[in-house]
Parts: structure tokens; sequence; C-alpha cells
């Protein structure tokens, strides 16, 4: 048990690094990085090397976090890209720093579960089970975090995008142009739709083509009403009336979502009826039992 517990605090030791190591005021660069700005050409060096050196711990974990992570999320069934997920919620981390937080939650939960099995000993199917499950349960709920947040963010997409679309529909009918009226939507609101046009109008402006920029934005949200919106959208060269289609596409989406919502009111009046029914049989099942028992009770008699 002793070797057990020092494989234990090494492996809560590792964990805890790795988490750390995410936090700014923890990690710390080598004296020859910290030095490298202070010599000529220092700073464009600087700018464009690494965080770590080759030689570095990390260097190696890094790779081998992800390739791990990468493994067991597709085991459970996650086929998503996790850039495309990441990256539609707008999250600050990249795909090694995500994999390294989830290794690193599931290294120090085997370590804290390992502490806890060698002070109560329970018996060795438990430990097992014990040692595998911990872990596992830490590492999937980051992942789990992640997909609520994506799905949450695809739900207010699909509840705004009617909205955003009459309002592109009606500046394109006004005179503006395709890059000028997501520029004006832009400017207003702070929804998800909202916000993923801000985002695609400051790629616009760094240099991508409009349509490209559409097209990405489709594909990172993953709903099908802005796929439909985009096929429409990336047509501004070649359709003389835009607007009136545009407008069109808002009351398919307007009925769509409609039709959505009388669905989730239909599954709700459907759940409501679970307590009502089982309330109602329990009570009938018991008044039902009574008198078969007595009769059972009066045919043995005879």
């Amino acid at each position: 048990m002793s070797r057990l517990a020092a494989i234990s605090l090494i492996a809560l030791w590792v964990g805890t690094t790795m988490v750390l190591s995410e936090l700014r005021w923890f990690r710390r660069l080598p004296l020859v990085e910290r030095l490298r700005p202070f010599e000529p050409g220092g700073l464009r060096r600087c700018s464009t090397g690494s965080t770590f050196t080759n030689r570095s711990f990390a260097d190696v974990l890094v790779p081998l976090a992800t390739g791990i992570g990468e493994r067991v999320s597709k085991g459970f069934g996650v086929t998503e890209e996790l850039t495309l997920r990441l990256d539609r919620v707008r999250s600050q981390n990249d795909v090694t720093a995500f994999r390294t937080t989830q290794i690193g939650w599931a290294t120090g939960t085997l370590g804290v579960t390992t502490l806890l099995l060698v002070a109560i000993r329970p018996p060795a199917p438990v430990v097992l089970f014990l040692l595998i499950a911990a872990p596992l349960v830490a590492f999937l709920i980051l992942e789990q975090r992640l997909a609520l947040a994506s799905e949450a963010h695809q739900k207010r997409l699909f509840l705004e995008l009617p909205i955003i679309t009459e309002q592109l529909g009606m500046l394109l009918s006004s005179g503006y142009s395709i890059n000028a009226a997501l520029s004006r939507v832009a400017e207003r609101g702070d929804g998800a739709c909202v916000q993923d046009i801000r985002r695609l109008t400051v790629r616009i402006r760094h240099g991508i083509p409009t349509d490209q920029g559409l097209r990405e934005w489709g594909h990172v949200a993953d709903v099908p009403a802005l796929h439909q919106l985009v096929s429409v959208l990336t047509l501004h060269d070649e359709a003389g009336d835009l607007g009136h289609l545009i407008s069109t596409e808002a009351r398919s989406m307007r009925r769509e979502t409609q039709r959505d919502l009388v669905e989730q009111i239909e599954r709700r009046n459907q759940q409501v009826w679970i307590p009502v029914t089982v309330a109602t049989l329990v009570p009938g099942v018991i008044f039902l039992a009574v008198p078969f028992m007595n009769a059972l009770a009066d045919f043995g008699a005879i």
C-alpha cells in the first residue's frame, strides 16, 4: 500500500502542475527565454518563438495529452471536431490547452482517488472500478460542459436568426451592400448571432472574401437554418432582388421556429400526464388487489 500511496502522490503532483501551468502567475519562463528580449534581435525571435523550449517537459507532454484526449473522446462517441466547438463558443483556449487541462484534471482526480482508496481499503473490484471510473468522469465533465455550451449557443442562434435575417432583408432592400448590411447589424444588439456577425465582419476587414467568411460562419455554427441563409447571401452578386429572397427566408425561419415551439409545448404537456397517470394507477392497483386477494383466500378455503 505504501507503493500505491507514492504513485498516487506522484499522479496528484503531475495533475496539479498541469492544471496550474495554464495560469500565467504560476508558469515561469527559463532564464534564457527571459534574457532573450535584451539581446540584439531578441524581440523578433522572442515574438516568433514558443513558450516552452524544445527540451522542456511540456513539449513531450502536450502532444501526448492531445492524442490521448482525442482517442478518449472518440471512444465515447464524440465525433465533432474540438476546434469547431471551441471556435463556436468563442473559447480563449485552443485544442492543446483544453486537452492538457482535461488530462491534468484526470490525473489529479486519479491521485486523490488513490489516496482515498489507501485510507479506506475497499475490496479489489471496487478499487479497480474507481481507479478507472474517477479519471474518466473528471475527463468527461469538461467534455460535457463544452458540449452543453455548444448546444446552448446553437439554440440561441436558431432563435435569434429570424430577427437578424429580417434586418438584413430590410437593409438590402433599402440599398445597402452585403458588407454594409452585415456591419450595420453587427453594431446593434449583443446576442449570439450578432456576436458571430461581428466576428465575421472583422474577418472580412482583414481581407478574406465575403462568401468565404459566410461559409465559414455556417460551417462553425452548424445550424441548418443558417446554412440556408448563407446559401442565399452568397447570391448577392447574382440575384437582382436579394432583399426579397432574404425576407422570404426569414418567414420560413419563423415558421420553423414556431413548429419547434409547438413541439416543445406538446412534449411538456405529455410529460405533465406522467405523474398524474402514476398517481392514478397506484391507488387503482391497490383497490383491485384487495378484493382479488380476498377472492383467492375464499377459493383456498373451499
